[in-house]
């Protein structure tokens, strides 16, 4: 069997996917308040396990199990188009899986136990008998949870030498995970053809264009206003202040968005998610300001 290429392998892992978990484990080592230059070996396994490891091998899983609606969506990509040949697709995303666990041991039982959860979800989203990525709600809620929450929650607690996380860091984990929800939906308008004919009940596909826009818009914003209400109420007026202006500006490109979803939402993924992810980092540097509060 011929080996695929390894600009094809290096397509197929997705590099641009890997910034969400990486950027969500900084937000945990900032939000940990511990000094991180003394502990950069640490910061620098997690963020190459949250990326270029775990994050990476969730893409080779879901790309294999979705071949065939790949086919019909978008047929130029690695397995499809069979610059992937054969079974080399799962053979990757079994590799990636081990080498996964493998550095996830050199983080202590927190970023180990955060590895196996994460890759758990990652074949739990694609693979079946599960196949969490048939229902729009549990699917988009798994990769929410493991892009953003978990990811954060682990770089803190990497970071705080295996302590659970201060309670006031474990909201705005799970509260950012609840809004990356809306952005999962995001992805999900460029596929729409293919999923009515596989049967992936995505959101655009239960609830139409227009409601799945609207609910990824409030989805992704309703968080966000409570995560301002949190920081206020902690003291950190100008942190708060800042994301409402993010949010302001998130609140415009949904408006724009909202009126064309399927043209727009590639546009809106570039330019809106990163206000929104802007504002994760704003509010772990509050934490970090305010001594972590609790």
């Amino acid at each position: 069997m011929a080996r695929p290429a390894l600009s094809a392998v290096a397509e197929l892992l997705k590099p641009i996917t890997w910034f969400p978990p990486m950027w969500a484990f900084s937000c945990g080592v900032v939000a940990s308040g511990q000094p991180i230059t003394a502990n950069w070996f640490l910061v620098f396994l997690g963020v190459l396990l949250a990326g270029p490891l775990v994050c990476a091998t969730s893409q080779a899983v879901n790309d294999w199990f979705d071949r065939h609606v790949d086919a019909i969506n978008e047929p130029n990509r690695p397995i499809p188009s069979g610059r992937i040949p054969g079974r080399w697709g799962l053979y990757i995303a079994i590799g990636w899986t081990a080498l996964s666990l493998l550095v996830a041991t050199q983080l202590g039982p927190w970023g180990f136990g955060a590895a196996v959860l994460g890759l758990i979800l990652a074949w739990a989203y694609s693979a079946p008998p599960v196949r969490l990525k048939q229902n729009g709600w549990w699917g988009n809620a798994a990769c929410g949870i493991s892009y953003e929450g978990l990811a954060w929650v682990t770089g803190a607690a990497v970071m705080a030498g295996g302590a659970m996380p201060a309670s006031h860091s474990l909201a705005l984990a799970l509260l950012y995970s609840l809004g990356a929800h809306g952005i999962m939906t995001l992805n999900d308008f460029k596929a729409i053809e293919g999923d009515k004919k596989m049967g992936v009940g995505s959101l655009p596909v239960r609830l139409g264009v227009d409601g799945a826009a609207r609910t990824a818009c409030l989805v992704m914003a309703v968080p966000q206003i409570i995560v301002i209400g949190m920081l206020v109420q902690w003291g950190a007026v100008w942190h708060a202040t800042a994301i409402g202006a993010l949010l302001v500006a998130q609140g415009v490109l949904m408006v724009w968005f909202m009126k064309d979803p399927v043209k727009r939402a590639l546009f809106y993924s570039g330019f809106g998610v990163p206000l929104f992810v802007s504002g994760m980092m704003v509010s772990a540097f509050a934490l970090r300001a305010t001594g972590g509060v609790a």
